[in-house]
């Protein structure tokens, strides 16, 4: 870690005066972005529930100078969300969308740090859960202030108008939908660009992936209800057992992507949870399989979900299962994200800037990932408005160094274990978040 943030320092050193004048803002942060990093991990709010998180991210950025509107965004169930959106102009020049999420998980901590959340909250299906910001959530809006205030430090510098935007319900996919249906850039402008950092559980804390074109996957969660007649378990033969069924789909659909998708075609299929049954000796009249599904591809997708209701009907039919106790298999178009692109052009326009900024050989070029984001909404249909969104080490160098000499795993993003190294990891985001700015806003 000390060879990344002697990276860092040593081209600072050598940066023009512009970033002189950027290194003399950022330092003094520092300490306290730190600090509010650390207090926003111990306060963890799920999805939908952001209330203080927001309120806390709201009244900084109007200290920052912002002008500041909050409760934006509405889900499609009717329900009010706790988006953000702050607004700096500048002048003329173009309109920059800057995003930060800020949902936690229900996961229970496990990693011991002394800043540890021990915060519990009423789950999704009503049950009590633990709550972490396993994802660094709590590091991207700890980015965004430092980049908030940096930009306000520096308006000698740039031209044109900051949209902020504080997203809430990332985690379930709602939240940038939400924000969009509430009228987003009607209301406040639409941006000439969107970008947001994520960071990165496989990146060494003082480095920044860049990906061009494909990031993140599409996500599409599926609802699949596998129906039968049924009965007494003494007498299955009276009975056309849905629990059998069930299995027997999940075994089949595996070859989806291994033997009717083209190996050239990224994609993943998988059955997450399965509800069927309350007693041993009771076969039921349903079970419930819930899935997801990754793609890079609109036309791959649309061939899933079409071999998944195919699949499901075939199983039925071999059964004996009647009509009308046939599957059921629906996508939840509420919870469809397509892919996340990264618009080529500020991919190759933003790596330079990067590489002036935390050193050449701290720019990696990181593989697309099968994970998911909302963000890619943002942009809107057919790319229309460029978006990129680099990744952000977050990971002690020699721990990363570790893994991979020894082949064993560090803990993921959505791990109760996940912990990221926070004053390089803020340092550096807030160093590139505020370059990129600069560059794109320039005079």
């Amino acid at each position: 870690m000390r060879f990344a943030l002697a990276a860092v320092s040593a081209c600072l050193l050598v940066s023009s005066g512009r970033g002189q004048d950027l290194e003399a803002v950022v330092r003094p942060q520092i300490p306290g972005l730190v600090a509010t990093y650390e207090d926003l991990h111990r306060h963890p709010e799920l999805s939908r529930h952001e209330e203080k998180t927001s309120a806390f991210l709201a009244g900084e950025l109007r200290r920052a100078g912002y002008e500041v509107t909050e409760h934006v965004g509405k889900y499609a169930d009717g329900g009010a969300a706790y988006g953000i959106v702050a607004v700096m102009q500048n002048g003329s020049g173009p309109t920059l969308l800057l995003r930060t999420d800020m949902d936690a998980l229900p996961v229970t901590e496990q990693t011991g740090l002394p800043y540890a959340s021990a915060a519990r909250a009423m789950g999704e299906h009503g049950q009590e859960v633990g709550v972490m910001h396993a994802c660094g959530h709590d590091i991207h809006m700890t980015v965004m202030l430092g980049v908030a205030r940096s930009l306000a430090q520096l308006k000698n510098d740039w031209h044109g108008t900051l949209l902020l935007i504080g997203q809430p319900a990332e985690e379930r996919v709602a939240g940038a939908r939400a924000m969009l249906a509430d009228h987003l850039y009607e209301r406040f402008g639409r941006p000439n660009y969107a970008i947001a950092l994520h960071d990165d559980s496989n990146l060494a804390a003082g480095t920044v992936g860049v990906v061009s074109g494909p990031l993140l996957s599409s996500s599409t969660s599926v609802d699949v209800w596998i129906r039968g007649v049924g009965g007494h378990g003494a007498y299955p033969n009276a009975t056309k057992d849905p629990i059998v069924a069930a299995a027997q789909y999940i075994l089949a659909i595996q070859t989806i992507v291994s033997r009717q998708t083209s190996p050239l075609d990224p994609a993943v299929v998988t059955v997450g949870d399965i509800h069927g049954g309350s007693k041993r000796n009771v076969i039921p009249d349903e079970v419930k399989l819930e899935l997801t599904v990754r793609t890079y591809s609109e036309q791959v997708r649309e061939n899933i979900l079409s071999d998944l209701s195919r699949t499901a009907r075939g199983i039925a039919l071999a059964g004996g299962i009647p009509e009308d106790r046939s599957p059921i298999v629906k996508a939840i178009e509420a919870e469809n994200v397509p892919a996340t692109y990264n618009d080529p052009g500020l991919a190759s326009r933003l790596r330079p800037v990067f590489a002036q900024w935390i050193g050449k050989e701290n720019v990696l070029s990181p593989r697309p990932g099968m994970a998911s984001e909302d963000f890619g909404l943002f942009g809107l249909d057919n790319h229309e408005i460029p978006i990129f969104m680099p990744r952000l080490g977050a990971v002690a160098l020699e721990k990363v160094a570790e893994s991979r000499r020894t082949g064993q795993p560090l803990p993921s993003l959505h791990s109760s274990l996940f912990a990221p190294l926070p004053e390089p990891t803020i340092r550096t985001g807030v160093l590139a978040m505020t370059a990129a700015a600069l560059n794109l806003l320039k005079p």
